[in-house]
Protein backbone atom coordinates (compact mmCIF):
# COMPACT_ATOMS: atom_id res chain seq x y z
CA UNK A 1 0.00 0.00 0.00
CA UNK A 2 1.38 3.26 -1.24
CA UNK A 3 1.15 6.35 1.04
CA UNK A 4 -0.76 8.99 -1.04
CA UNK A 5 1.36 11.97 -2.82
CA UNK A 6 1.36 15.36 -1.80
CA UNK A 7 1.52 19.05 -3.72
CA UNK A 8 4.27 21.60 -2.93
CA UNK A 9 5.26 25.05 -3.84
CA UNK A 10 9.03 25.06 -4.12
CA UNK A 11 10.38 28.67 -3.13
CA UNK A 12 13.18 30.11 -3.42
CA UNK A 13 13.98 32.94 -0.57
CA UNK A 14 15.96 36.03 -2.03
CA UNK A 15 13.80 37.97 -4.23
CA UNK A 16 10.90 35.64 -3.69
CA UNK A 17 9.74 35.95 0.11
CA UNK A 18 12.05 38.56 0.83
CA UNK A 19 13.86 41.53 -1.35
CA UNK A 20 16.97 41.05 -3.07
CA UNK A 21 19.69 42.60 -1.32
CA UNK A 22 22.80 43.84 -3.67
CA UNK A 23 25.12 41.73 -1.41
CA UNK A 24 24.07 38.74 0.73
CA UNK A 25 21.04 38.92 3.39
CA UNK A 26 22.03 37.92 6.87
CA UNK A 27 21.10 40.81 9.31
CA UNK A 28 17.77 40.82 10.44
CA UNK A 29 18.31 44.69 10.50
CA UNK A 30 18.28 43.97 6.56
CA UNK A 31 15.50 41.75 6.01
CA UNK A 32 12.50 43.24 3.73
CA UNK A 33 9.43 41.27 2.73
CA UNK A 34 7.39 42.62 0.10
CA UNK A 35 3.82 43.34 0.73
CA UNK A 36 1.61 40.35 -0.38
CA UNK A 37 4.42 37.26 1.09
CA UNK A 38 2.30 36.61 4.00
CA UNK A 39 -0.86 36.63 1.85
CA UNK A 40 0.03 34.24 -0.85
CA UNK A 41 2.06 31.43 1.49
CA UNK A 42 -1.32 31.28 3.68
CA UNK A 43 -3.57 31.05 0.66
CA UNK A 44 -1.35 28.61 -0.65
CA UNK A 45 -1.20 26.38 3.00
CA UNK A 46 -4.91 26.80 3.00
CA UNK A 47 -5.17 25.20 -0.90
CA UNK A 48 -2.93 22.28 0.81
CA UNK A 49 0.27 22.56 -0.81
CA UNK A 50 3.74 21.86 1.32
CA UNK A 51 5.75 25.05 0.96
CA UNK A 52 8.80 24.26 0.84
CA UNK A 53 12.25 26.97 0.68
CA UNK A 54 15.12 26.13 -1.20
CA UNK A 55 17.60 28.61 -1.20
CA UNK A 56 21.47 28.91 -2.13
CA UNK A 57 23.45 30.83 0.59
CA UNK A 58 26.75 31.30 -0.55
CA UNK A 59 27.41 33.56 1.79
CA UNK A 60 28.42 30.42 4.15
CA UNK A 61 31.24 29.72 2.12
CA UNK A 62 32.88 32.87 2.13
CA UNK A 63 32.51 32.75 5.67
CA UNK A 64 30.42 36.24 5.77
CA UNK A 65 27.36 34.62 8.38
CA UNK A 66 26.39 30.91 9.60
CA UNK A 67 23.27 29.11 9.26
CA UNK A 68 22.13 30.51 12.18
CA UNK A 69 21.44 33.65 9.98
CA UNK A 70 20.00 31.86 7.54
CA UNK A 71 16.89 30.19 10.04
CA UNK A 72 16.89 33.70 11.76
CA UNK A 73 15.65 34.82 9.02
CA UNK A 74 13.19 31.77 7.99
CA UNK A 75 11.96 32.51 11.25
CA UNK A 76 10.81 36.12 10.52
CA UNK A 77 8.85 34.79 7.98
CA UNK A 78 7.53 32.09 9.59
CA UNK A 79 5.88 34.82 12.16
CA UNK A 80 4.21 36.67 9.75
CA UNK A 81 2.78 33.73 7.62
CA UNK A 82 1.60 32.15 10.85
CA UNK A 83 3.82 29.32 10.48
CA UNK A 84 3.08 28.03 6.67
CA UNK A 85 6.57 27.29 6.06
CA UNK A 86 6.65 23.46 5.93
CA UNK A 87 10.78 22.94 5.80
CA UNK A 88 14.13 25.11 4.48
CA UNK A 89 16.72 23.87 2.23
CA UNK A 90 20.10 25.40 1.65
CA UNK A 91 23.16 25.20 0.28
CA UNK A 92 25.77 26.44 2.00
CA UNK A 93 28.23 26.24 -1.09
CA UNK A 94 29.94 28.69 -3.65
CA UNK A 95 32.14 27.13 -6.62
CA UNK A 96 34.63 29.28 -5.98
CA UNK A 97 35.07 28.98 -2.36
CA UNK A 98 33.99 25.52 -1.71
CA UNK A 99 33.94 23.59 -5.06
CA UNK A 100 30.97 22.51 -6.76
CA UNK A 101 27.83 20.70 -4.95
CA UNK A 102 25.06 19.01 -6.77
CA UNK A 103 22.94 20.47 -3.85
CA UNK A 104 23.61 24.14 -5.20
CA UNK A 105 20.51 25.26 -7.64
CA UNK A 106 20.77 25.26 -10.80
CA UNK A 107 21.08 21.35 -9.59
CA UNK A 108 18.02 19.96 -8.16
CA UNK A 109 19.09 17.52 -5.74
CA UNK A 110 17.54 20.03 -2.89
CA UNK A 111 14.19 19.46 -4.44
CA UNK A 112 14.80 16.01 -4.78
CA UNK A 113 15.43 15.16 -0.98
CA UNK A 114 12.44 17.18 -0.63
CA UNK A 115 10.01 15.11 -3.27
CA UNK A 116 12.02 12.13 -1.48
CA UNK A 117 11.43 13.03 2.21
CA UNK A 118 7.60 14.86 1.59
CA UNK A 119 6.44 11.51 -0.66
CA UNK A 120 5.75 14.85 -2.86
CA UNK A 121 3.97 14.61 -6.35
CA UNK A 122 6.06 16.88 -9.22
CA UNK A 123 3.33 16.92 -11.51
CA UNK A 124 1.71 18.15 -8.64
CA UNK A 125 4.25 20.46 -8.10
CA UNK A 126 5.78 24.13 -8.87
CA UNK A 127 8.86 25.92 -8.02
CA UNK A 128 8.75 30.02 -7.42
CA UNK A 129 12.05 31.82 -8.01
CA UNK A 130 13.70 35.17 -9.46
CA UNK A 131 16.14 33.53 -11.46
CA UNK A 132 17.16 31.44 -14.29
CA UNK A 133 19.12 28.74 -12.20
CA UNK A 134 15.54 28.49 -9.84
CA UNK A 135 13.44 27.33 -13.21
CA UNK A 136 16.57 24.98 -14.42
CA UNK A 137 16.27 23.81 -11.06
CA UNK A 138 12.57 23.07 -10.89
CA UNK A 139 12.14 21.62 -14.62
CA UNK A 140 14.88 19.42 -13.42
CA UNK A 141 12.98 18.20 -10.86
CA UNK A 142 9.71 17.64 -12.81
CA UNK A 143 8.32 20.44 -11.30
CA UNK A 144 6.44 23.37 -13.03
CA UNK A 145 7.81 27.04 -12.80
CA UNK A 146 7.06 30.24 -12.14
CA UNK A 147 9.71 33.40 -12.95
CA UNK A 148 9.38 36.34 -10.79
CA UNK A 149 10.36 39.02 -13.53
CA UNK A 150 10.59 42.77 -13.14
CA UNK A 151 8.66 44.81 -16.18
CA UNK A 152 10.01 43.45 -19.31
CA UNK A 153 12.65 41.01 -18.42
CA UNK A 154 12.13 37.48 -20.42
CA UNK A 155 10.86 34.82 -18.53
CA UNK A 156 12.44 31.28 -18.24
CA UNK A 157 9.80 30.14 -16.20
CA UNK A 158 6.66 27.95 -17.57
CA UNK A 159 4.49 30.90 -16.18
CA UNK A 160 5.60 34.39 -15.37
CA UNK A 161 4.42 36.73 -12.15
CA UNK A 162 5.43 40.46 -10.78
CA UNK A 163 5.21 38.85 -7.32
CA UNK A 164 4.63 35.71 -5.16
CA UNK A 165 1.28 37.01 -4.92
CA UNK A 166 0.67 37.03 -8.46
CA UNK A 167 2.13 33.57 -8.48
CA UNK A 168 0.36 31.94 -5.91
CA UNK A 169 -3.14 33.30 -7.74
CA UNK A 170 -1.65 31.74 -11.36
CA UNK A 171 -0.84 28.05 -9.22
CA UNK A 172 -4.58 28.57 -7.40
CA UNK A 173 -6.49 29.26 -10.65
Amino acid sequence: MSLPKTKCVFLDRDGVLNEDCPDYLYNLDELVIPEGVADALKSLKRAGYLLIVITNQAGIAKGLYNAENVYAIHEEVQKISDGALDDIYFSPYHPSYSGNSLSRKPGSLMLEKAIAKYNIDPDQSWMIGDRDRDMEAGKKAGVRTIHIVHENEPSAGDFAAFNLLEAAKIILS
